[in-house]
């Protein structure tokens, strides 16, 4: 801020975990900026897209720090040497060279944004097709499990045996799981199932949502994994789960609805319900086609 020449600056830094998704004016910590700004104060940005995303977005914080007398100053990047407050004497509204130039601008950035994710992606397809997998490895590698559990059912302890390959010992139980005291075959008959992976198109309204909030690690690893495809101006996350994580999220996401002393949103709470429909019918889906007793 001293570099920049601001003088007792009021700084309101957003949490760290919210998703660059959301747009700028539902974010608490600009939503307490605009609260505390008065006419003629001036926002400072380092860079534009540490806020904003696409085109709409930066109209729309334009629009509302004109309504509020509110000016904006970025201090780096391609609209550092723009004076993006610049508007029509007569009828208030950006300057057309203006909002070209901040339309051209934002739709670039988007697009090398989108490219960069889609290389990802089809990296991240090339390594699965080579066998390669993402995750955490295993603690106890796959080529030394054999080794460790013979050792075990020799009558090494699970002390020994985490001391001998430099790992914890729940390492050592989990690769010799069904050879402990207690466990029958029985259980693992009688175990359900497991689900599959099933696809959904997510809205982006609830996408948004959704990555704000607090979720449990599968909830937050279907989203960070989920693949955007554009749909007009908007988008949808095509995400894969099993059902009870998509049922989960869903739940996430009921504060769309309103109520509780939250107004409603018509937009998201129409892309919520859009979801709904969804979840519900896979879960449909999914009775229909369990085998009956």
């Amino acid at each position: 801020m001293e570099e920049a020449g601001i003088e007792d600056p009021v700084v309101f830094e957003e949490d760290p975990g919210t998703s660059s998704r959301l747009h700028p004016l539902q974010r608490p910590k600009f939503g307490e900026l605009l609260t505390y700004a008065q006419p003629g104060d001036t926002v400072h940005i380092s860079e534009m897209f540490r806020l904003v995303r696409g085109t709409g977005h930066i109209l729309d914080v334009l629009d509302v720090l004109h309504r509020d007398q509110v000016a904006l100053r970025i201090h780096d990047g391609a609209f550092s040497a723009m004076d993006l407050t610049a508007r029509h004497p007569r009828t208030g509204e950006l300057l057309s060279t203006v909002k070209f130039m901040v339309q051209t601008l934002a739709a670039a950035s988007e697009l090398q944004r989108d490219l960069q994710r889609e290389l990802t992606y089809d990296g991240l397809r090339a390594a699965e097709a080579k066998g390669s997998r993402g995750g955490r490895r295993p603690a106890v590698p796959a080529d030394t499990t054999d080794v460790v559990r013979a050792a075990y059912l020799e009558g090494r302890s699970i002390a020994a045996l985490a001391r001998d390959h430099g790992v914890s010992r729940g390492a050592i139980r989990t690769a010799v799981a069904d050879l402990l005291p207690g466990h029958t075959a029985t259980e693992e008959e009688d175990a359900p199932a497991p689900e599959l992976l099933a696809t959904l198109d997510m809205p982006g309204k609830v996408a948004d949502f959704l990555r704000a909030a607090e979720l449990e690690p599968a909830e937050r690893a279907a989203l960070d994994e989920g693949q955007a495809v554009r749909r007009g101006t908007g988008y949808t996350l095509r995400v894969s789960a099993v059902p009870a994580v998509h049922r989960q999220l869903l739940d996430r996401c009921q504060p769309l609805d309103g109520g509780q002393g939250v107004q409603a949103v018509p937009a998201q709470r129409k892309a919520r319900r859009e979801y709904e429909n969804r979840v519900n019918a896979l879960v449909s889906s999914q009775a229909s086609a369990a085998p009956r007793a």
